[in-house]
């Protein structure tokens, strides 16, 4: 038993999990940082890049899957012990790899993004019900807590990283990448030194399995929550490109009111919803309405203060679609254990990896496309700022549907406790 452990008494186990998600960011938030700079000094095309992001979400894909039917196979405790460490080698192979053997490079980021993604995906599957299931008087609270402290995570790494692009320059980017990877380190130390609740990874599945109308409701869930990464997930990874290269404006400048404030905005928002916050199916359709909006601006708007303040407000209304599609599922769904976070999981994993790709394939065919050149010679505008423009439009497809699907699960729910 851990040396801090004593009955009932799991607050550094809280504060371990807290950790591990703000440090889990810098996975998220750093690559898209760098998207400009790699393809820059690598020669990387927008379609690779937007690539390095599916690699991502599938690898963390295949982990969700894998929990969601052999998770009774896993020692889960030593797994949260160590997943955190795994983040950090990850990230120090996505450092050294293209510094010394850069004609290497793209190769290098892709092995390393497969290894920091098994444990962003173990960090999904595991962290949640682990927060669920340490006893709490106020459960929403602590969850909405813990993915607000994954946007604050974000600001720290945008901060840390545009004071550190601005001082010692883009092409030193790497540095920046190994001090990151340090940081997870602080998490593995406190989850050895923590308490572990008892998780049941197999039963709640069996449970399911045997209701067709319970396992009905976790598919509604699943797909809430994959139109809601698919919102959060664009826009979190493109923000940065836009601002440089959409709006103009300075890189360091628009990571820092872009990126930062879209982060701040969405950390917030998680925690005014944790602490005022009670009637979840409402605030889910606030939010892809607004996403919906929002995504239309980014795309149509040509004033810059418009699209700029459309960028960061979709922050606001995508802050609440996957810790809150978490909620409505552990609200309605009995017995929702580990396997049932996992397949949560898995579905938000796979709209994060699908829009920011499907961004990116926009991006590079528009660019070269003849209606982007007769379109730029009206406009005035590049055909990569019309690129990005079109590729942020498209995205507003997602939280329309999801809109649907989000009011076919209300029905659902409502007839039920009829």
């Amino acid at each position: 038993m851990s040396i801090l452990a004593t009955k009932n008494n799991y607050k550094y186990t809280k504060l371990a999990c807290y950790c591990a998600y703000f440090t889990m960011s810098s996975v998220f938030s750093l690559p898209p940082l760098l998207f400009v700079t790699l393809h820059n000094m690598y020669g990387i095309s927008y379609t690779l890049l937007g690539t390095l992001v599916l690699v991502n979400f599938c690898t963390q894909l295949f982990i969700d899957l894998v929990f969601s039917f052999f998770s009774k196979h896993f020692n889960i405790k030593k797994i949260v012990r160590v997943m955190p460490l795994i983040t950090s080698f990850g990230m120090m192979l996505y450092a050294l790899i293209p510094m010394l053997i850069p004609e290497y490079a793209y190769l290098g980021l892709v092995v390393s993004t497969v290894i920091f993604s098994v444990a962003s995906g173990l960090s999904e599957v595991l962290l949640s019900p682990m927060i669920a299931a340490i006893p709490s008087k106020n459960p929403q609270k602590d969850m909405s807590m813990l993915h607000s402290l994954y946007a604050f995570g974000v600001f720290t790494v945008v901060l840390i990283s545009t004071l550190f692009l601005k001082i010692f320059g883009t092409h030193n980017w790497m540095f920046l990448t190994m001090l990151l990877a340090s940081l997870p380190v602080v998490a593995a130390v406190l989850f050895m030194i923590s308490p572990m609740p008892d998780m049941q990874p197999s039963a709640d599945v069996q449970t399911q399995k045997q209701s067709r109308r319970h396992y009905g409701d976790l598919l509604l869930c699943v797909g809430c929550i994959f139109f809601g990464s698919c919102a959060e997930g664009a826009m979190s990874n493109w923000i940065s490109s836009y601002m440089e290269n959409a709006l103009k404006i300075d890189k360091a400048l628009g990571d820092v009111l872009g990126m930062a404030m879209f982060a701040v905005l969405l950390g917030l928002t998680r925690i005014l919803y944790a602490k005022f916050g009670k009637n979840i199916f409402k605030m889910l359709f606030i939010c892809m309405i607004g996403s919906v909006i929002c995504y239309i601006t980014v795309g149509l708007s040509m004033n810059v203060i418009i699209a700029f303040l459309a960028c960061v407000l979709t922050g606001v209304f995508t802050s609440m679609l996957w810790p809150g599609s978490l909620i409505m599922m552990e609200e309605n769904v009995p017995k929702a254990g580990v396997a049932a976070f996992a397949l949560m999981a898995a579905g938000g994993d796979l709209g994060a990896s699908v829009s920011p790709q499907l961004a990116g394939i926009i991006i590079d065919n528009v660019t070269i496309s003849d209606f982007a050149l007769k379109l730029s010679e009206v406009s005035g505008l590049s055909t990569e700022q019309i690129a990005i423009k079109a590729a942020m439009l498209s995205i507003a497809v997602f939280p329309m549907v999801g809109c649907v699907v989000l009011y076919a699960t209300y029905s659902r729910f409502k007839k039920r406790k009829i």
